[in-house]
C-alpha cells in the first residue's frame, strides 16, 4: 500500500523527500508508490519506492538526529570484502536522504528454520570472515574502554533502576563495577577487527544468491574479534541449542584461523572470549531495550528481554570470577541462586 496524500502532508520529512526523488529522473521513480520498508531503534527510517522495473530503498536520516556519512563510509569499506551490501545510487547528504538498491524484504529471522539454519549460518559466518579480512586500523572509530563501559552502564541505569525500579545500592554497584572490570579486561585484550555491532537475524537479508544481504552497519567500529560472532549466534531475537551454537563457533574459528585472522589459537580460550564478549553485549542490550520502552515508547522490545537475560545469566553462572554478578542477576529475577560454576 502506498503512502496516502494525507500521511505525506502530515510528515515533514516525506514532504522534503519527494521533490528530491522526483528530481532523480534517471531512475523513473513512481513516488506515488512510496511506503514504509522498515524502521530501527534510532530516528532513521526506510521507505520502498518503485519504478517501472525495479524497487528501491530510500534512507531517511534526519540531519539533526542522525549522521548519514558513517553509513556511506562503512558501505564502502564492507563492499571491499565482496559481501552483499546496498549499492548507494544517489545521495542528498545535506537533507539526509540516500537512494539505495533493494536487498528485498525477507530477513534471516523470517526465513530461518531448523532445516535451513546450518546453511544460512554458514553463509553468514563466511560473510563475517570476509569483512574481518579487510579490517585495518584507522578506518573506523575504536571500540575502546570508554565506549564499552558506557554501554555497560546502560544496564544499571535503564534496566535495574528504571525498568525494575530497584535501587542501585553501594553493594550492587560494587558487584557491577567488579564484573565490568573483568569483562572489559577480556574484551580489550581481544584482537581488533571491523565490527558491524548489530550482525544478527534482523539485519541480515535472505537473498536468492549471495547470502546474506547486510544492513544497518552505520555504527560500525574497530573492536573485539568475537563481537559480531556473538551478535549472530546469541541473537536477541532467536535462540538455538547451545551444542549447535558451539558447533557454529568452532566452524567460524577454523575458518578464521585458515585465512589468518587473529583469533585465539586455543579453542577453549576463544570460546571464553566469545562468552565474555556476549555478556558485555547482553547487559548492554538489556539496558537498551529498557530505554527503548521507557524513553522512546517502543514496547516491542520488551518481549525480547527474557531471552537476553537468559543468555547473560547462563554465562555469568559458568565462570567462578563472575559468581557475584550471577547472584545479582538471580536476585533481579527473584530466583534462588544456583552456586555451580563450570570454569
Amino acid at each position: 500500500m502506498s503512502t496516502t496524500a494525507s500521511n505525506i502532508a502530515s510528515d515533514s520529512r516525506l514532504v522534503q523527500l519527494l521533490p528530491w526523488l522526483q528530481s532523480l529522473t534517471a531512475f523513473k521513480l513512481d513516488v506515488s508508490t512510496i511506503r514504509p520498508a522498515s524502521s530501527d531503534a534510532s530516528f532513521r527510517r526506510y521507505f520502498r519506492v518503485d519504478s517501472d522495473k525495479d524497487s528501491y530503498i530510500v534512507m531517511d536520516a534526519p540531519p539533526d538526529k542522525e549522521k548519514i556519512e558513517p553509513f556511506i563510509h562503512v558501505d564502502e569499506l564492507f563492499k571491499e570484502s565482496g559481501v552483499a551490501v546496498p549499492e548507494i545510487l544517489a545521495k542528498n547528504i545535506e537533507e539526509g536522504f540516500l537512494l539505495l538498491s533493494d536487498l528485498g524484504s525477507s530477513t534471516y529471522l523470517a526465513k530461518l528454520t531448523e532445516n535451513n539454519a546450518d546453511q544460512l549460518y554458514r553463509e553468514a559466518l563466511h560473510a563475517l570472515v570476509r569483512i574481518q579480512m579487510v579490517s585495518r586500523p584507522g578506518m573506523l572509530p575504536e571500540y575502546d574502554r570508554d565506549a564499552l563501559l558506557r554501554e555497560l552502564k546502560l544496564f544499571p541505569e535503564w534496566y535495574i533502576a528504571k525498568h525494575l525500579g530497584r535501587k542501585i545500592s553501594p553493594e550492587r554497584q560494587a558487584v557491577l563495577d567488579k564484573a565490568f572490570d573483568i569483562l572489559l579486561a577480556n574484551n580489550l585484550a581481544q584482537p581488533q577487527v571491523f565490527v558491524h555491532r548489530d550482525y544478527h537475524s534482523r539485519n541480515l537479508m535472505y537473498l536468492e544468491q549471495g547470502n546474506p544481504g547486510i544492513l544497518d552497519f552505520q555504527d560500525a567500529l574497530y573492536g573485539p574479534v568475537t563481537y559480531d560472532l556473538v551478535s549472530l549466534l546469541k541473537d536477541a531475537y532467536v535462540e538455538w541449542d547451545e551444542a549447535r551454537v558451539l558447533d557454529w563457533v568452532i566452524r567460524y574459528w577454523e575458518s578464521a584461523r585458515k585465512v589468518g585472522l587473529p583469533v585465539n589459537p586455543d579453542i577453549d580460550q576463544f570460546y571464553r572470549d566469545f562468552e565474555f564478549m556476549g555478556l558485555q553485549r547482553h547487559l548492554k542490550v538489556l539496558g537498551i531495550f529498557a530505554r527503548l520502552y521507557h524513553r522512546d515508547g517502543k514496547e516491542n522490545y520488551l518481549k525480547d528481554i527474557p531471552l537476553v537475560m537468559k543468555y547473560a545469566s547462563k554465562t555469568a553462572h559458568r565462570y567462578s570470577e563472575l559468581a557475584p554478578l550471577a547472584r545479582l542477576l538471580d536476585e533481579l529475577q527473584d530466583i534462588k541462586a544456583d552456586a555451580t560454576y563450570s570454569f
